[in-house]
Parts: C-alpha cells; sequence; structure tokens
C-alpha cells in the first residue's frame, strides 16, 4: 500500500532555501538542536560593541549580522556561496555593511590588519590570511562544525561519509591556530543531539547541507528515507549528533 504521508513529505526537498535560514523547519518545530553551554551570539556581543572594524566571514544571507546592530563604524563581510551574495548585499548594504564576495579563503580582499575583530561562524578559514588582515591587538572568533556532525544520517541513509572533513576537531583548529601565530584564550567542544521530527525535514536540511550526502537523491536513498520515516512514526523523532566547538585567539606579539 502507498504510505501517502510519505510521500507527502518527499515533496519538502522541493521548498525554497536561501541564506542560511532553516526557519522552515525550526520555527515549525519539525526540527530542534540540542543546547550549547555557549551561546555564540552572546559571546562576540561585547566584542563587536568595542569594535571599530569588523569583518564577518561567511555571513551566509546577513541573517545573523544583521541582529547584532548596532554595528562598528566599518563592518565587513565575505560570502563564497554564489547564491548567497545578493541576497547578503541587499540586506547589509543599507545597514552600512561593506560585502564581498570571495573564491579563496586564502585570499581575501583586504589589506593588512585592517580588522581589529573578526568573527566567523560555520565557515572555513585560513589561520594566515586571517593572521594578515587581523590588527596587532585584534580577536578571532569562530564556530565550527565538527567533521564528524550528523554522520548518523550518513550510517542510517549508508550513504558514504565525506572523509575530507574527518580530522576537522577542537585540537586540529586549536593545534593549527597556535602554529598560526596565534594564543588561543578560550575554547569548548560539545556534541549535542539534533532531532528531525519528520521525513521532510530532513529532506530540507540536507538540501541545505549538500555536502553531508554529496551524491544524495531521493530515489538513491529511498527504501532508507523510509525506514526513518518508520522509526520516526514509532519512536516520534529520528535524533543524530551534531559536533560543534568555538575558540577564541589573539595574536601572539610575544
Amino acid at each position: 500500500m502507498k504510505d501517502t504521508l510519505f510521500e507527502n513529505y518527499l515533496r519538502d526537498i522541493e521548498e525554497h532555501f536561501s541564506g542560511w535560514d532553516f526557519s522552515y523547519i525550526t520555527d515549525s518545530g519539525r526540527m530542534d538542536s540540542g543546547m550549547l553551554s555557549w551561546s555564540y551570539g552572546s559571546i562576540v556581543t561585547p566584542h563587536i560593541r568595542q569594535s571599530k572594524a569588523m569583518l564577518d566571514m561567511g555571513t551566509g544571507g546577513g541573517e545573523l549580522l544583521a541582529k547584532f546592530q548596532p554595528l562598528p563604524p566599518v563592518t565587513c563581510a565575505t560570502e563564497g556561496y554564489a547564491p548567497n551574495f545578493p541576497i547578503a548585499k541587499k540586506r547589509l548594504e543599507p545597514l552600512g555593511v561593506t560585502v564581498k564576495e570571495v573564491k579563496e579563503d586564502n585570499l581575501l580582499p583586504f589589506t593588512s590588519e585592517r580588522f581589529d575583530l573578526i568573527i566567523n561562524k560555520h565557515e572555513e578559514y585560513s589561520p594566515k590570511e586571517v593572521k594578515r588582515i587581523l590588527s596587532s591587538q585584534g580577536t578571532f572568533i569562530t564556530q565550527q562544525v565538527g567533521g564528524n556532525d550528523c554522520l548518523d544520517i550518513n550510517q542510517a541513509l549508508g550513504a558514504p561519509v565525506n572523509e575530507e572533513f574527518l580530522h576537522w576537531n577542537l585540537e586540529y583548529a586549536r593545534n593549527e591556530l597556535v602554529e598560526g601565530g596565534f594564543d588561543v584564550v578560550e575554547w569548548k567542544e560539545e556534541e549535542p543531539f539534533q532531532r528531525f521530527y519528520d521525513i521532510g525535514a530532513l529532506l530540507y536540511y540536507l538540501k541545505a547541507i549538500p555536502w553531508q550526502v554529496p551524491d544524495f537523491t531521493i530515489d538513491r536513498y529511498k527504501d532508507s528515507l523510509y525506514a526513518i520515516h518508520k522509526t520516526i512514526q514509532s519512536k516520534g523523532f529520528f535524533e543524530v549528533k551534531t559536533n560543534r566547538f568555538i575558540l577564541i585567539a589573539r595574536l601572539n606579539n610575544s
């Protein structure tokens, strides 16, 4: 017998996704994430209020940066994902933010020692390039997604794991910054759970982060998706473990 509920949920992969906005599944309670013991926003806010020149790396559609108003007198943002760039420009330029499209993390379009604060949420970065554009007394704050994030999804689907990022964790990132001439003054790593309350929410999520399962199509993984759907129907949710870490670093001027 055809499962009409399952087939209806499959249509959620067609829902529009832009910027870095998961409100379609979060605001409706269809996906929920476990709490971290820190708040990225609460950490960066006092630094933003003291900054004279700030860079937000990987601003997405600018949704988060816009919420940190008032912004420093000089505020710049970068975005490397082409569909997000015009969205970020439209949202941020009226706020006085200079938005730059970037293709290479190690080649940023800014002069040396340009910023006293660089913030970065879930964006790749080159320690050498961050060091170049950060002032001598500046601060670099980054929250990152670890390489073993949501691997339970791959396991449940029977999908190959993207091994390119498996090394990426707090220890590796911290050592890389120290070797790059930084003092890491604060750091923390945690693995909270994330829950999907219907299979449509999982499909929407996979569309937004295609690197999780690079070869994903509904047809290829339909049997596994249906098995997850049945798990949700019996248990109430599908739960996966995430991986987040945060570092605050300053240049080692000794």
